[in-house]
């Protein structure tokens, strides 16, 4: 299935990168981040709000983002442009590359060369790829240099592809010398 290219999706895509940059930009006061415009498009991972997964976010829908909580988001939003791209190897980046980074699938995958190799597998073509969507982000810091990110995905392709896929994934991000990278990937 190929990208839509709508006036409301690239509105949409504009109107939250620049709500990241104006974020990333503003005084604590200023950074309450404002829910992503209402469109007929599919939401994707940059109009998802990080959140910190506390009780009082519940009843606060509107969280300031700190900088660690757009890195991590970043991260995820550069995945789905990639994968959107047909872009295995981009797609990766947001992997460490260490043969202590695991994928937990169907099977256990152990180090990021068999996690590519994985991948390249499973995904010859670009059709069989499909379109990623990324939603319900929610990323918590647990110190300087580790931080956890939940949410669901979408992929959407042709029954001929594999058809539509649907699940939830949880991911341990290490900052690293290279920005924030997935350790471990948890994908139901």
């Amino acid at each position: 299935m190929q990208r839509s290219t709508s006036r409301a999706i690239t509105f949409s895509v504009v109107a939250a990168l620049f709500c990241l940059l104006l974020v990333a930009k503003s005084t604590p006061a200023q950074a309450a981040l404002q829910p992503p415009p209402q469109s007929d498009a599919a939401p994707r991972a940059q109009d998802s709000v990080p959140r910190a997964g506390t009780s009082s976010d519940t009843d606060n829908p509107l969280h300031t983002a700190s900088r660690a909580e757009l890195d991590v988001v970043k991260v995820l939003v550069a995945q789905e442009h990639a994968w959107n791209d047909g872009d295995v190897e981009g797609f990766m980046k947001g992997y460490k590359d260490s043969p202590e980074t695991i994928f937990i699938g169907k099977d256990v995958a152990k180090g990021y060369q068999q996690i590519f190799n994985d991948y390249k597998r499973d995904y010859t073509t670009r059709a069989s790829m499909g379109n990623l969507v990324y939603s319900e982000l929610e990323v918590t810091t647990l110190s300087d240099t580790f931080a956890i990110c939940i949410g669901k995905y979408h992929v959407d392709r042709t029954k001929k592809e594999g058809g539509p896929a649907d699940g939830l994934f949880s991911l341990v991000l290490e900052k690293t010398a290279e920005g924030w990278k997935i350790v471990l990937d948890h994908t139901t």
